[in-house]
């Protein structure tokens, strides 16, 4: 009993080892490597995971391994991102959206985040079902689905990084951002239909399906706009930065918490009030002073939380149980996430006259800026233990690193290459190359 009381850590124990170490590597590949942040911190982490393992595999009676695989027990990497970091990095990433620039996109953000995911769910779902067939698997079909709805949500946060670096024009970068902050809320609604399917066995009627999903998203949108509404008003009618800052706090913590107890869609309403409170409450609620430090105080919080967040991406690999089928099917699963986001683009952005966007080359930086990141993780890791999760998990960790480590490295040099066809999407349109503030 004493032995297992030493080894439990706080949370402020974990969440100390978390940013004392995100802190020291960032440093580290600042000097030495010089990789973009995020992608240095994912490889350090994984290279640290493979690291423990050999040492573990070839050095008896070393406990590093056992040790940091505890921390990460003890941490709950599901819990700690949808529960906790969510909020804050979908608040912050919404907080830079242009609304006005968004409603003229509204149609094509709304197919890709809504038919988009369902169609990139089903494709890789089907394939993926192909693939476990052929490799003699043995568990239930539905299953390939869970998988296929938890790759399907993009990560808004690295890829409007490298938006905006190359100058690409605020109308494409509204689309990126509208899509992947409403994607992660759809994505994670479809995901908790088909796992309640899934782990009960029981036949799941589309129209049920379809009703949870109103109830999920349609909840989470309405708890976002009385959020923010409210949030405006008390903002409006004060000029205190340090109150100001506070009450954004409370919109998302309390907010999230209010969807949490009401099992609707809390990234949604974290979305939806980032944006009324980036525009309407930027725009008309805040002084100049209390606009800079809102806007710090964010950005702040968001680079520490990605920070954070993609170190674990690379930690999390401990947790996979290699065999070569495992392997085989992670590797599988790279083409097949790619070539189902490139037809959920086109059908979403190509079939409707309206819904075509007007710059030329956004299908290709959509489909190569479609980034998977901590959220396709952590609903992997949220799958119950057994052969089905070692499989779904090896898919999501080659989907996400891949994601990080060649889309999100190779995405200015895709942009840049559209620059020298002389593209008009990404020759910039006059404006800013920072998200408008107003």
């Amino acid at each position: 009993m004493h032995e297992e009381t030493a080894t439990m850590l706080s949370a402020f124990d974990i969440a100390a080892l978390l940013v004392v170490a995100s802190a020291l590597l960032g440093w580290f590949n600042h000097h030495f490597i010089k990789l973009p942040h995020v992608i240095g911190l994912t490889v350090m982490g994984a290279l640290a995971a493979i690291g423990l393992m050999v040492v573990d595999a070839l050095i008896p009676g070393v406990t590093l391994y056992d040790q940091v695989t505890e921390v990460l027990q003890q941490m709950n990497f599901t819990e700690t991102l949808l529960q906790g970091m969510l909020s804050f990095l979908l608040f912050a990433g919404a907080l830079h959206v242009d609304l006005d620039r968004l409603k003229t996109a509204w149609l094509p953000v709304l197919l890709l985040s809504t038919v988009g995911v369902i169609i990139s769910t089903v494709l890789v779902g089907a394939a993926t079902w192909g693939v476990g067939s052929m490799l003699g698997l043995s568990f239930a079909p539905i299953w390939y689905f869970v998988f296929g709805a938890l790759i399907a949500p993009t990560d808004p946060v690295s890829v409007l990084g490298v938006l905006r670096e190359e100058n690409v024009p605020q109308s494409l970068q509204s689309a990126v951002a509208g899509e992947s902050l409403f994607n992660d809320g759809v994505g994670i609604v479809v995901f908790i239909i088909l796992l309640g399917a899934a782990v009960s066995g029981n036949e799941f009627p589309l129209s049920e399906g379809v009703r949870l999903f109103g109830i999920e998203a349609g909840g989470g949108i309405l708890v976002g706009l009385v959020a923010g509404y409210f949030g405006y008003r008390a903002l409006a009618g004060m000029d205190e930065y340090t109150l100001e800052v506070l009450i954004t706090l409370a919109i998302v913590m309390g907010g999230y918490a209010l969807c949490s107890q009401l099992h609707i869609s809390g990234p949604l309403a974290m979305a939806v009030a980032g944006l009324l409170i980036g525009n309407q409450g930027v725009t008309y609620a805040m002084s100049d002073v209390t606009r800079d430090y809102v806007i710090k105080f964010w950005e702040l919080v968001d680079e520490l939380l990605n920070s954070v967040l993609f170190l674990l991406i690379g930690l999390e690999m401990i947790v996979l149980t290699i065999t070569g089928e495992v392997l085989l099917f992670g590797l599988i699963a790279i083409p097949l996430t790619l070539i189902a986001r490139a037809i959920g683009i086109f059908v979403s952005t190509k079939t409707i006259p309206a819904a075509r966007l007007q710059d030329k080359g956004a299908g290709r930086v959509l489909w190569w800026g479609g980034l998977r990141g901590g959220i396709s993780v952590a609903l992997a890791l949220s799958l119950p233990p057994g052969e089905t999760r070692d499989f779904i998990l090896a898919g999501t960790f080659a989907a996400v690193l891949f994601s990080v480590l060649v889309q999100r490295a190779t995405l200015g040099m895709l942009i840049d290459k559209l620059k020298d066809g002389k593209a008009p999407a990404v020759e910039g349109d006059g404006s800013s190359t920072a998200p408008s503030i107003h």
